[in-house]
């Protein structure tokens, strides 16, 4: 199983986040640990978004922002960002 932790970054934009909002991205979070690789690759870049919209949030549109490690087994979430 693949462990999924938040960066600081995005542990602080998570806290910010409405109840709804937050359980959507921690939603996204346990489906990394079964399945780390379902979000689409950043151009250029070593990392993966997962988009919620709004209406699966609740409220605004979120990017989840993570970088998979296959040595490690793990994904970093390092950014939420979050629509209007």
């Amino acid at each position: 199983m693949t462990h999924a932790f938040y960066s600081d970054a995005a542990e602080t934009a998570r806290i910010e986040l409405t109840r709804d909002e937050r359980a959507a991205v921690d939603h996204v979070r346990a489906a990394l640990e079964a399945d780390p690789r379902q979000g689409h690759p950043m151009p250029d870049s070593a990392l993966q978004v997962v988009d919620l919209l709004p209406e699966e949030t609740g409220g605004r549109g979120i990017s989840v922002v993570y970088r998979y490690g296959d040595e490690l087994d793990a994904a970093l979430i390092l950014w939420l960002v979050t629509g209007p």
